[in-house]
């Protein structure tokens, strides 16, 4: 929408009050976007900016969890905020964090909050594609394009009759939006990435990175989003359109943007920092196998029989095949009597006169639930099981009233300590570096060091082709996790 001042003449009949507010609202947000000059529509505050970033922040970090590499994230960190402080915002709280997450993604929150996963690190081949992902997510920020997509939302419900022209309040904007990892689907426009790309370039430039590095990096995203599963939407493409002959943009965007000097790549001292980084999911965190989800670290084991697993960071979700019924298992991280009365006080539920049951033989207290909603109550059953590690909560709740789950019950008398030392030892596959003194064929670079991946899969984590021959230095295999 475009900015613009309006009079009203006297011959013109008045406004209805509504019309009168949407037409203030769009003059009052107009403001001019740091980044390019142009005017925008911004019916959100820099501080309201900030604050919605950092409550979603905290969201992200618990249900994704940071990458366990100080060294790592320091590293990620400094890159960050050297770019940062070379944009047209060097004064937000701009935050940089790896997170423990193996799809291969990058995105960007409103107020300066940015994050690149493990996964998007092993596929990269040196410091400048680095920079130039960050750059990219910078330029989202400091062009206000999260925060463009949330006043366009404001203003369609204001259209639709929803709510006041602006909220006064950060809770208010985040009901609007879904605050927290909601925030992560406010995808950007294909002329918001144009835009990113472009002060991506500009951002790297200034630092002395080679620019073209980033094309390469896109190159790599539409390569990993055609190996991806079937059905699965790759990391990247959640929080971005999918590119369109990115390469060739952003190398036409060179001339424009970037700035003379000489330019820096830094592959060797940026792979060097890769060994040892955990690929893929991490068995230590869950995994599935046998029909069980397995936790070697906490040592215990469920049922996954009738359903799907959901493995997240703070909670696992045990889903039926019918979809009509949920077990969240999570770590209550206090006594069974002390988490039954905190489910009542904090989080609203109604339980029901509870008993003490023993479960693989572990002592627990199971008890009815209900749980109000605006469209109606579930039923449900929960299970504190006083585990080794502490104490296992398992919530149980199914669609159809009066009629118990049996299914929910299964998947919570199921649980059991975890004993076979195979499964407790697992570990996850790692990155590990070979040093090629010589000019190989790619091909006999698979043979003389074997990757748990395919060889199609190995070749993407170095951005090579399978026919290509790897000049002598430092490349990425994947070691199997015992």
């Amino acid at each position: 929408m475009r900015c613009f001042s309006h009079r009203r003449s006297d011959r013109r009949p008045a406004l209805p009050a509504f019309a009168a507010a949407l037409i203030a609202a769009t003059v009052t947000g107009c403001a001019v976007n740091p980044a390019t000059g142009e005017r925008m529509l911004s019916l959100v505050g820099e501080a309201d900016e900030i604050e919605l970033g950092r409550e979603a922040d905290q969201a992200i970090v618990a249900e994704a969890g940071l990458y366990p590499d100080t060294a790592l994230q320091r590293y990620v960190s400094d890159l960050g905020l050297q770019l940062a402080a070379a944009s047209e915002r060097p004064d937000l709280p701009w935050t940089f964090r790896v997170l423990d997450d193996p799809a291969v993604n990058a995105f960007a929150l409103p107020g300066g909050f940015i994050y690149v996963t493990r996964g998007i690190l092993a596929h990269m081949t040196s410091e400048a594609q680095l920079v130039g992902v960050l750059g990219h997510e910078i330029g989202h920020v400091t062009a206000r394009h999260g925060v463009d997509r949330m006043s366009r939302a404001r203003l369609a419900q204001l259209g639709l009759g929803i709510g006041m022209v602006l909220s006064e309040t950060v809770r208010d904007l985040g009901d609007v939006l879904q605050t927290g990892t909601g925030l992560l689907f406010l995808k950007f426009s294909r002329d918001d990435e144009r835009e990113a790309d472009r002060l991506g370039v500009r951002y790297m430039t200034r630092l002395g990175y080679e620019p073209v590095e980033l094309a390469r990096v896109m190159g790599m995203l539409g390569r990993a989003s055609e190996l991806s599963s079937p059905g699965r939407v790759p990391g990247w493409l959640s929080t971005h359109p999918e590119p369109e002959d990115r390469f060739a943009s952003i190398t036409a965007m060179v001339g424009d943007e970037a700035e003379p000097g000489a330019r820096r790549v830094e592959r060797d001292g940026f792979i060097r920092r890769l060994d040892g980084l955990v690929f893929g999911p991490d068995p230590r965190q869950g995994f599935v196998d046998g029909g069980w989800f397995r936790h070697p670290e906490l040592a215990f084991r469920v049922s996954t029989e009738g359903g799907s697993v959901i493995n997240e960071r703070e909670r696992v979700r045990f889903v039926a095949a019918d979809e009509r019924a949920l077990v969240q298992l999570t770590l209550a991280g206090e006594p069974p009597d002390a988490a039954l009365a905190r489910l009542e006080r904090d989080e609203g539920l109604r339980v029901g006169a509870a008993q003490a049951v023993t479960v693989s033989g572990w002592a627990a207290v199971q008890a009815p639930i209900e749980v109000p909603r605006e469209s109606g109550t579930l039923e449900g059953q929960v299970l504190l099981v006083e585990a080794d590690a502490g104490t296992l909560q398992l919530l149980g709740v199914w669609a159809a009233r009066g009629e118990p789950s049996q299914w929910v019950a299964a998947v919570q008398n199921s649980v059991a300590p975890e004993t076979d030392p195979v499964m407790l030892r697992r570990q996850a596959d790692r990155l590990e570096l070979v040093r090629l003194e010589r000019d190989t064929p790619f091909a006999r670079f698979l043979e003389e060091h074997p990757s748990a991946l395919d060889a199609e899969r190995a070749a993407l984590i170095n951005q090579v082709e399978r026919t290509d021959t790897l000049q002598s230095g430092l490349w990425k295999r994947v070691a199997a996790g015992s």
